[in-house]
């Protein structure tokens, strides 16, 4: 088993893994909140099971000379990578909504590696611990790093990790007025994600 084609979700266990998306993106938000100390609003308007060629392909569409991602790594059991991933220009944007839209683009830009492993660390941690609660399972996660470059450096597609799939999330955000759009990616091997497809299964088993 090597690609998303292996790992196939039933209908029901597709809307019970995009309901635990959205809860756990939920969370994500209210913890943003804290950090801005504004509303903010994230939406989830789609979720899918990729390769990871057809994650790097959809994320490069966006015609962005270059991508921003913050990476933490996650363990337990199943494991991978998380994502949250934007083109350059929304990821300033970003910045600027949470640094409170007064400072210089120089003092931005400045700002901008510690502002987004921060904004990374909350959204990834909040949506991946509430996934993982929800399950009823505990994942460990490492600290934040910053990634740059295309879909293929962001989906490590030049190694020989490519082999795995993606549990890919569009996301848009309202922060301060602004709408800023992005992804979130969790990046397993196929065992991790029968593992999960597994526990979505338990999931609705408890839920009905």
């Amino acid at each position: 088993m090597t690609g998303a084609e292996d790992v196939n979700l039933a209908e029901l266990e597709l809307d019970a893994l995009t309901e635990l998306v959205n809860i756990g993106v939920g969370r994500a938000a209210l913890n943003l909140h804290h950090l801005v100390g504004e509303q903010v609003l994230l939406s989830v308007p789609s979720v899918a099971i990729l390769s990871r060629a057809d994650a790097s392909a959809l994320v490069d569409q966006q015609k962005s000379s270059l991508l921003i991602a913050v990476r933490q790594a996650f363990e337990g059991e199943f494991s991978g990578c998380a994502l949250l991933i934007f083109p350059e220009t929304n990821s300033l944007e970003l910045v600027r909504a949470v640094t409170g839209g007064h400072l210089s683009l120089e003092d931005i830009v400045e700002l901008e590696h510690e502002a987004l492993a921060e904004i990374g660390n909350i959204i990834l941690n909040g949506y991946v611990a509430t996934l993982a609660n929800l399950l009823q399972r505990s994942l460990t996660m490492s600290l934040p790093e910053i990634v740059r470059g295309s879909g293929d450096d962001i989906f490590d597609l030049a190694t020989e990790r490519a082999i795995g799939v993606v549990l890919f999330i569009r996301i848009d955000f309202s922060i301060k007025g602004r709408e800023i759009s992005g992804y979130v990616a969790m990046v397993m091997d196929v065992l991790s994600m029968a593992s999960l497809k597994m526990l979505v299964a338990e999931f609705i088993r408890r839920s009905t």
